[in-house]
């Protein structure tokens, strides 16, 4: 019998299996530890700059309370995803009920939309903060800042409410094993009943809409070709290093995000290799968030000293 996408299938699927890494039980131990000192760390980073930016009057500006609100969005991201990691390493079963599983599937995926905002919001306040200084005390206040921060949240959870509904009436009719270690888009679609290529070209586009919107807002329309030229017009003595250091360390977090989400969601056959989807998977959204309150705490002299009083506090 022929089923169509749009006919109703009854669910007979309950639960899955997420498979995780392939391997023996004696390295599934040896990851639960990795990944639980990655875990720590990237909660201790995060939460340092929060501390940070929150104790020490000097970084209470918009541009460091919007990385305040970035390490926390870090947080919730990296905890959307490696806790249940971590009990699938322990686990027997590794299962997670079907509503469990669409669930991760939208929280995770949002919160990935949400960070994409959050970077082209941050590439913004560098392009008021640099190209419009007389102006930025009076476009970036904290009632705006509050708004547009605001604004990103709602706006990735949006943003994922139409690919997360497609998905929830996929139909899973047949085998329940899932190739990855959290309900990830290709991975759930390859185990579909029928083909379902609205969904996948529905979802795809999504994908592709809000990454290159958002990265040739970053790159292109009013940010850092604007912001690279007004750099190179200070003179040497009044500011380029400072200017230079906050934009590097920025586009380093968006080439490094921006780079892996692109290869997952958008590159054609990714998701035809579950080895792929499981390693990028693991680049943004587990390395990056360990990595970028190093990146942005190494190049700058005012966090360093933040960071220092908060640990001598602690």
């Amino acid at each position: 019998m022929h089923i169509s996408e749009n006919h109703n299938i009854t669910l007979t699927v309950h639960e899955f299996i997420l498979l995780g890494f392939l391997c023996s039980q004696e390295v599934e131990i040896l990851l639960f530890f990795l990944f639980s000192i990655i875990y720590i760390l990237t909660l201790f980073g995060n939460g340092a700059i929060i501390c940070a930016v929150w104790w020490h009057k000097p970084l209470q500006t918009p541009m460091y309370t919007l990385l305040a609100n970035f390490s926390f969005l870090e947080i919730c991201y990296i905890n959307s995803n490696v806790p249940y990691m971590l009990f699938n390493f322990l686990s027997k079963s590794k299962t997670i009920s079907y509503n469990g599983c669409i669930l991760q599937f939208y929280i995770f995926l949002s919160l990935c939309a949400t960070e994409l905002f959050f970077l082209a919001l941050m590439a913004f306040d560098r392009y008021v903060a640099i190209c419009c200084p007389l102006h930025y005390p009076t476009i970036m206040t904290r009632k705006g800042c509050g708004t547009l921060v605001s604004a990103c949240w709602v706006g990735g959870f949006l943003w994922l409410v139409t690919p997360a509904s497609l998905v929830s009436q996929v139909p899973f009719c047949g085998s329940n094993v899932i190739d990855h270690y959290l309900c990830d888009l290709g991975a759930m679609l390859a185990i579909s009943c029928v083909p379902v290529p609205k969904t996948t070209l529905t979802c795809s586009t999504f994908s592709a809409v809000i990454l290159f919107v958002s990265l040739f807002y970053i790159l292109a329309s009013a940010s850092y070709t604007l912001i690279l030229r007004a750099v190179i017009q200070v003179p040497k003595d009044s500011g380029r290093k400072k200017a230079f250091s906050t934009c590097a360390s920025h586009l380093v977090v968006v080439s490094l995000f921006y780079g892996s989400v692109t290869v997952m969601y958008v590159s054609p056959g990714a998701a035809n290799q579950p080895g792929l989807q499981k390693f990028v998977t693991m680049f943004y959204s587990i390395a990056t968030p360990l990595l970028n309150p190093l990146i942005y705490s190494l190049r700058n002299k005012e966090m360093k000293v933040a960071l220092r009083k908060v640990m001598c506090k602690v």
